[in-house]
């Protein structure tokens, strides 16, 4: 991607010091004290992990977060553009904004993340109540930006740095009570033909281990329980330890109680993290293996390096070692150049799998990626009907998965009272089962003992014991 900068910072601006205290002017103003942030997220928990960076350094600025729209002075918008519909969502938001822009003219209005990286200056030409755009390499400049505006009222976009370093200090603000992402590294170098993540992400880039251990030991401090390790392809850290070991070093931190990690590429899921799973104290029976397609032709043209064959080996090895462990994957329908061939051979290979669950999609031609200039692009009636094909097969799967887990006895993690009843918890398994009960008294984070008696696709229910 290109670099764009549409305005320079303020001339008297300059950062003395980035610390937890202050963030200073050249000319001694603080700017930017108790005022309040809604912060808008789109996309994967990348970019969650992303806004409350974001968030952690704006609010050294003296920006606090607020989810009344009317009161906030600054309103971001961390982005995604994997699929067309994420982009559709976001110019629907960005547009709904306008008004409010016009009656509060101070309002600070921003846009960070892969949509802004991938349309740059773009989209203050299609939107420009839009103050600042800023890419994915660029989210620790945040503070300092929205200080420029706050001086210079005028547009400011930065796309660059889209493979550059990574911040050695970051100060998340999380948010929720038990579980929370640490990312370990940036970046991909897959280039699979469908995505546009290496191009608005840049190149693969993993953190030091004792950045990583020392994020991990202040999030548990903090009271989180499970730690989620975080990758566009996690178990190709190349931080100077394996993947394997490093995860291995994170389960010996104090307070950590559940340890997942994601996402996982086949083809760099190695016996030595196998093992490391399995020898595991505090490391979850769940692993997120995301095939995208049942078919060795349509995986050629994605560019995904490995076999059906292949993937059905690792199953295998996994199954092996770790007899209790909840497979998931994603799985793309639509591809160009798929035939009802390719499609049955995939209802075919999940019906041989038998994935605890499957995230499903259309695929959504991108701009920019090989997929989009492939010739025999799939009819939308097409695409949706093998979509509906597919999860009516993966949801029978799903259901006969948790049917087998009837009358036995789980640990579960509380998460809180459920969206919809406040008299029923919720909570996951190692497995990352989604459980839900009566609530007794129990807190967010304490592990319970739930004997499951009722089981759906895609939950369970049952009671303390």
């Amino acid at each position: 991607m290109t670099s764009t900068l549409r305005a320079s910072a303020c001339k008297n601006f300059s950062v003395l010091s980035i610390t937890r205290r202050d963030f200073f002017c050249s000319c001694g103003i603080i700017r930017g004290m108790n005022k309040k942030l809604k912060l808008i997220t789109y996309g994967c928990q990348m970019n969650v992990a992303d806004s409350e960076r974001m968030a952690g350094f704006l609010k050294q600025i003296g920006y606090s977060l607020t989810e009344d729209l009317d009161a906030a002075d600054l309103i971001l918008i961390n982005t995604c553009c994997v699929r067309a519909t994420a982009e559709d969502k976001v110019f629907g938001q960005i547009g709904r904004f306008k008004t409010l822009k016009r009656q509060k003219p101070t309002l600070i209005l921003g846009v960070t993340g892969c949509m802004a990286q991938k349309e740059g200056a773009d989209l203050i030409k299609r939107a420009p109540h839009v103050d600042f755009v800023l890419g994915t390499g660029q989210s620790s400049e945040v503070a300092r930006v929205v200080q420029t505006i706050e001086l210079e009222r005028k547009h400011f976009v930065d796309t660059s740095n889209v493979s550059g370093d990574i911040p050695s200090e970051v100060f998340p603000l999380r948010g929720g009570q038990v579980s929370t992402f640490v990312p370990i590294m940036y970046g991909c170098n897959n280039f699979c033909t469908y995505c546009i993540v290496p191009y608005v992400r840049g190149r693969e880039r993993s953190r030091k281990p004792e950045e990583i251990f020392a994020e991990v030991k202040q999030a548990a401090a903090e009271g989180f329980k499970e730690i989620t390790l975080l990758g566009q392809n996690v178990n190709s850290y190349a931080g100077g330890v394996t993947f394997a070991e490093l995860l291995t070093a994170v389960d010996k931190i104090d307070g950590v109680e559940r340890l997942r990690f994601m996402t996982s590429h086949p083809k760099d899921l190695s016996d030595e993290l196998i093992v490391a799973i399995a020898n595991g104290q505090h490391i979850c029976e769940h692993i997120h293996l995301p095939v995208q397609y049942g078919s060795n032709k349509i995986l050629k043209r994605m560019n995904r390096v490995y076999t059906v064959e292949g993937y059905l080996k690792l199953v295998d090895k996994i199954r092996a070692a770790l007899p209790n462990v909840s497979l998931t994957t994603d799985l793309i329908v639509g591809f160009p150049g798929e035939t009802e061939d390719d499609f049955q051979e995939t209802l075919d290979f999940i019906k041989a799998v038998k994935f605890d669950a499957a995230f499903t999609f259309i695929y959504s031609k991108r701009s920019g990626t090989p997929a989009a200039t492939f010739d025999n692009q799939i009819d939308d009636e097409t695409k949706h009907r093998r979509l509906d094909e597919l999860m009516k097969v993966q949801n029978a799967i799903s259901l006969e998965k948790n049917r087998a887990l009837l009358d036995s006895v789980v640990e579960v993690l509380v998460e809180g009272a459920s969206k919809t009843d406040d008299k029923i918890f919720t909570g996951r398994t190692r497995s990352n089962k989604l459980i839900l009960f009566e609530h007794g008294n129990e807190q967010a984070g304490d592990l319970v003992n739930i004997k499951i008696n009722q089981a759906q696709t895609w939950l369970l229910k049952g009671e303390v014991i």
